[in-house]
């Protein structure tokens, strides 16, 4: 966990501590319960805006847990947006990914990472900012328990050019085949002749958290969406079996790389 999330989880801590609350007195106070107070203080779930300004609501703080979260939330890597699901992302012990239009940004090369964010949404300075914290998220996969991660994508990802790269997409299929040879990483991909699926409405993912609750993400243009309400989670986790059941087997989803590989080398 980053310096500036371990120190607001200490400040949080101290906070219910000064108060003579315990975990349970204390969340009943704002609408959460003791073990989920209890996760949010040892680590295991991350301090959210929403959290953050039921205790500043509850307790009359003048917004204080809700501007450390923000401004010590700038010293990270990551943009705002994303930093709140990448303290999920860092605990989960599996990952359920289906992506549409790019390839999991675990997986992708620092090239393939660049290309997504050009074209004009970022600057010169955000996109090196991004392009950093991507790569250091990828290393989850090399911690000695990492997390599973089982990744379902859309073939016309493997087929999409980027224009101006040469090479870019032959390095990044070979990276997948790297990767998906790993023992706690699965990649499938939903072959082009699929047809209309349920995918198609747009990417999420799903976190799997050490205590066996979930977390699912999903992003548009402007900002990332956590959704952790059980009910909306349970919709989303029916949405992958249906999605994951249109991808191919590993085993052929891997061969279906290596094509997309060959045909980049012409």
């Amino acid at each position: 966990m980053g310096t500036a999330a371990g120190y607001i989880i200490s400040e949080l801590r101290l906070f219910r501590a000064g108060l003579g609350l315990s975990q349970e007195d204390f969340g009943r106070g704002i609408g959460y319960s003791g073990s989920h107070v209890s996760s949010v203080e040892t680590g295991g779930r991350a301090p959210t805006k929403d959290y953050m300004a039921a205790v500043d609501n509850t307790h009359r703080t003048g917004e204080r847990f809700t501007r450390m979260l923000r401004d010590l939330g700038q010293l990270d890597t990551a943009p705002p947006w994303l930093r709140e699901w990448i303290e999920f992302e860092r605990e989960a012990t599996t990952l359920r990914w289906f992506e549409l239009a790019y390839l999991p940004g675990l997986l992708q090369t620092e090239r393939y990472a660049r290309a997504t964010l050009s074209g004009g949404r970022f600057t010169a300075e955000e996109i090196e900012r991004n392009v950093a914290s991507r790569l250091d998220r990828q290393a989850i996969l090399e911690r000695d328990e990492p997390p599973q991660l089982i990744a379902v994508v859309d073939e016309s990802v493997l087929r999409r050019p980027v224009i101006d790269q040469p090479g870019l997409m032959l390095e990044q299929c070979e990276r997948l085949v790297e990767l998906a040879a790993l023992e706690h990483v699965q990649l499938h991909v939903v072959p082009s002749d699929a047809g209309m699926y349920l995918g198609l409405a747009g990417q999420f993912i799903i976190a799997e958290l050490p205590d066996g609750t979930r977390v699912a993400h999903a992003d548009n243009q402007l900002k990332a969406q956590i959704v952790d309400a059980p009910a909306d989670v349970a919709k989303l986790a029916k949405t992958w079996e249906i999605v994951r059941n249109e991808a191919l087997p590993r085993r052929k989803s891997i061969e279906r790389i290596k094509e997309a590989a060959k045909s980049w080398m012409y």
